[in-house]
C-alpha cells in the first residue's frame, strides 16, 4: 500500500485554542505526525513525498476566495497592529443578510467557523502539502492501486467549501473524493472519525454522485454540535445520499462495528467506483478528547470491515490526538485492513 506524507506539514503547530472560556494549547499538534509516521514505520510502510497537486483538484472542492484568504490571510494579518501570533476570528456573520467583507478581521470570520483553528505563519504550506498528500494518494488508487493512506494534518473533514473550523483547514477528504470522481461515476466517502464530518457533508449535500456516510459521537452534546443528525439526509437530488450515525460517548466496539456494517452495506448499495475513508482515531478510549471508548481491537475489526467490503480504497488521515495509544491504534487499523 502507498503512503504518502509531506514533512512541510509538521510546520503547522497551533497554539491558539479556547474551550470554556479558557485559553488552552491547541490539541492539534505537530507531534501527531511523528506518533502516526511511527505505525508506518513499525509496520514497514514507506513514505512518499507527493508532487504538488494542480491548483483545479483545490478548486473542484473549495472557492478561491476560501484558497486566497488561506494563502495571505498570515500575513495580512501581521500587518495590524498589536496582532497576535495567529490569525483567530472574533466576529461571525449571523444575520440572515452578510455581505463578503474587505477588512482582514471580517474575512477572517467569514472563512473560518470557530476559535480552534487558527492560522500560523506556515499553516497554508502545511495545508497545501497535506492536499497534495491527499490527491496523491487517490492518483494512486486512480492508477490501479487497490489502497492508499495519506497522512494528512491538519485534517480536513470539518471544513466546508469556504468556511475552515474544527482544527481542519481545507477538506482533504473531500479534495480525494473530488479527484476520485473524475474518473468514477460515483464515489463514497465513509467518516469514522468520533466527531461528525460536517464540512464534507454540506460540501456534497446537494449531490447524488458523491455518498456520504458519518459514524460519530452523537452532536447533541459534541462537537460540531449543530449537524450530524440522522435526519440530515441530503436534499435536492442529494436527498437521500447522506446518512448519518450519531452514537452515544459510551459506545463500545460491539455497537461501533455493528453500525459500521450498516454504513457499509449503505455504501454497497449506492455501489461506488471507489471509497474514501476519513480515517479519525479519536475514538480510541485513550484519545484526549473523550468521544467514545472504541480498543485497538476495535480498530483492527474496522480496518478488516472496510477491507472486505472489496472498494479501491482511499484513507485520509483526520483526527486522533496526542496519547502514547495513537501510533497503536493506526497501526492496529492498517493491519486489519491489510490482512483481510
Amino acid at each position: 500500500m502507498k503512503c504518502f506524507y509531506a514533512p512541510e506539514t509538521e510546520a503547522h503547530d497551533p497554539s491558539f485554542r479556547l474551550t470554556f472560556g479558557q485559553l488552552g494549547r491547541n490539541a492539534e499538534q505537530a507531534e501527531r505526525s511523528e506518533l502516526l509516521r511511527a505505525a508506518l514505520d513499525h509496520m514497514g510502510l514507506p513514505v512518499t513525498a507527493p508532487p504538488e497537486a494542480p491548483r483545479a483538484a483545490l478548486e473542484a472542492v473549495h472557492t478561491p476566495a476560501f484558497l486566497a484568504f488561506l494563502e495571505t490571510c498570515w500575513a495580512e494579518w501581521q500587518a495590524q497592529p498589536g496582532a497576535g501570533p495567529e490569525v483567530v476570528p472574533n466576529v461571525f456573520p449571523r444575520n440572515a443578510t452578510a455581505t463578503y467583507p474587505d477588512h482582514i478581521t471580517g474575512r477572517t470570520g467569514w472563512h473560518m467557523g470557530d476559535t480552534s483553528a487558527p492560522i500560523g505563519e506556515h499553516s497554508w504550506m502545511a495545508t497545501r502539502r497535506a492536499a497534495d498528500c491527499a490527491v496523491a494518494a487517490a492518483d494512486a488508487v486512480l492508477g490501479g492501486d487497490h489502497s492508499a493512506y495519506a497522512l494528512c494534518r491538519p485534517p480536513g473533514h470539518h471544513t466546508s467549501a469556504e468556511v475552515a473550523a474544527g482544527h481542519c483547514l481545507m477538506n482533504v477528504s473531500a479534495i480525494a473524493a473530488a479527484r476520485l470522481r473524475d474518473r468514477h461515476a460515483r464515489v463514497a466517502t465513509l467518516d469514522i472519525d468520533v466527531h461528525h464530518g460536517n464540512g464534507t457533508q454540506d460540501i456534497f449535500y446537494g449531490r447524488d454522485d458523491v455518498l456520504t456516510v458519518s459514524i460519530h459521537a452523537d452532536p447533541h452534546d459534541y462537537y460540531p454540535f449543530f449537524t450530524g443528525h440522522a435526519h440530515e439526509t441530503g436534499e435536492g437530488v442529494g436527498e437521500g445520499f447522506n446518512h448519518n450515525h450519531p452514537l452515544p460517548r459510551s459506545t463500545t466496539d460491539n455497537v461501533w462495528i455493528a453500525t459500521m456494517e450498516e454504513a457499509l452495506a449503505q455504501i454497497s448499495s449506492f455501489e461506488p467506483g471507489a471509497l474514501v475513508v476519513s480515517l479519525g482515531l479519536d475514538a480510541h478510549e485513550n484519545d484526549p478528547l473523550q468521544g467514545m471508548k472504541i480498543s485497538f481491537d476495535g480498530f483492527r475489526r474496522a480496518g478488516a470491515l472496510i477491507a472486505a467490503a472489496g472498494f479501491p480504497t482511499v484513507m485520509i488521515q483526520e483526527g486522533g490526538y496526542l496519547s502514547p495509544d495513537l501510533t497503536t491504534s493506526l497501526e492496529s487499523f492498517l493491519g486489519g485492513f491489510l490482512e483481510s
